[in-house]
């Protein structure tokens, strides 16, 4: 065990004063927040521009839904032919011209509207105008037909059915949204983690046989104390690099923001006006109070206790075998056969969470694939913010501990064999007489 904390120091300092390494590790974020930057800078330009939209209404009865807002000014257009105004428009170099015809038949509106401009207009916009011009035109007729409109409104009732359990504890619609992303993002960061760094430890085994040290190593070191010295030591490399990337970018963003004005929000505010629209509505700040209730009731001393033990559990069970294909191989074109069989497994997992875990969290399906080692990582992870039993949670965990020892043993034998193999491509067969040996 003596051997297996100096491969571990050994494998994590090779990473770690790794050129590639530590180039990757620092302009990996600023590549990252530049680019974010860039395009909340372009956003904030964007959405700063004050765009006029002329509007000629022959019909005189639409033209007091448009009210100035920060970024759109109307320009009400009288006594103006159709021509004179495109021309008046386009001399102003205005955003655009919104025509209104003078019509009979509210149902036939949509043929005597049109948007005229120099080139395409935004589709936020475009879309902005049309909930403003359906509004008012379903009241209009509403009013044509002889209906009061405020007791319409008066009469409206929203439902909003209650959720709550046996035990009293209550949640709502929106409660399955925040649980979905949780668990969504924690079951993604392991697929991305495994792949990422599975690779770097598959890359270097290739790299130590090729060149032969390995057989220097291999004659004083047990094969399984050397491969668990490669996962466990490329493992604290990668955490080490996750957690600089998450420090830098923090203090990039922050300084950014600070000396540059950067507003990064302003990358998403495409649809600012819709936006605006939603919030006066009650219904949509009751559901964004709902989404902070739903993230208050994530269990999340459960969630961040099992996200570390199957993030780690999956991680060294997926990192074994591709140490073992590592050693198999003499070069990385000849990995593809054996990373398929691999990756499947991963990519199952995502879907079966995303499209059973949001609907049925508790059915066969997902609670079968919750336990089986190769998926339970993603999958239970997914599952756990909808409230899983302890027991099923030691349970899956259990099993996967008891996977990767299993793993590890046979990757082991493949790793035994295989690192000092040279010049022939192992078929699957092959492969099974070297766990034989």
């Amino acid at each position: 065990m003596n051997h297996l904390a100096l491969i571990i120091e050994r494998e994590y300092l090779t990473k770690v004063k790794n050129k590639s390494f530590i180039v990757m590790t620092i302009l990996s974020p600023i590549i990252m927040i530049a680019l974010i930057a860039v395009v909340g800078y372009l956003s904030q330009i964007n959405n700063n521009k004050e765009r006029t939209i002329s509007i000629l209404d022959e019909s005189g009865i639409l033209k007091s839904s448009f009210i100035d807002t920060e970024t759109v000014k109307y320009h009400i257009l009288d006594n103006m032919s159709l021509e004179d105004a495109k021309i008046q428009v386009n001399k102003n170099e205005e955003y655009g011209l919104l025509y209104i015809g003078n019509f009979q038949d509210i149902n036939k509106v949509g043929e005597h509207i049109k948007f005229y401009s120099e080139e395409s207009p935004s589709l936020t916009l475009m879309s902005a105008l049309e909930s403003k011009l359906e509004k008012q035109l379903t009241d209009l007729k509403l009013e044509f037909e002889g209906v009061d409109i405020e007791k319409i409104k008066a009469a409206r009732v929203s439902v909003n059915i209650g959720q709550e359990s046996f035990i009293g504890e209550k949640t709502s619609k929106i409660d399955s949204v925040v649980k979905l992303v949780f668990g969504g993002l924690a079951g993604y960061l392991l697929f991305m983690f495994i792949i990422i760094y599975g690779n770097m430890i598959m890359r270097s085994v290739i790299e130590e046989k090729t060149s032969r040290i390995i057989e220097i190593i291999i004659s004083s070191v047990k094969p399984i104390h050397l491969m668990l010295g490669k996962i466990i030591g490329t493992s604290l490399a990668g955490i080490t690099q996750f957690i600089i990337w998450i420090i830098l970018g923090s203090v990039l963003m922050t300084l950014l923001s600070l000396i540059f004005g950067v507003d990064f929000a302003q990358s998403t505010s495409g649809q600012q006006e819709i936006l605006n629209q939603a919030m006066q509505n009650p219904d949509v700040n009751m559901e964004i109070q709902n989404a902070i209730n739903a993230f208050y009731n994530l269990p999340i001393t459960n969630l961040i206790i099992a996200f570390i033990l199957f993030f780690i559990g999956g991680y060294l069970l997926y990192s074994s075998f591709y140490a073992a294909i590592g050693a198999a191989v003499d070069n990385e074109t000849d990995t593809q056969q054996f990373l398929l069989p691999i990756l499947m497994p991963l990519i199952l997992a995502v879907y079966i969470g995303i499209f059973t875990v949001i609907e049925d969290p508790h059915g066969t399906v997902s609670t079968v694939f919750s336990f089986i080692p190769l998926t339970s990582p993603v999958v239970m992870l997914m599952r756990i913010p909808f409230g899983v039993p302890i027991w099923q949670q030691i349970v899956s965990f259990a099993l996967l501990v008891g996977t990767f020892i299993f793993t590890v043993w046979f990757a082991a034998k493949i790793y035994r064999v295989g690192i000092l193999m040279y010049g022939k491509k192992p078929s699957y067969k092959e492969l099974l007489k070297w766990i034989k040996y």
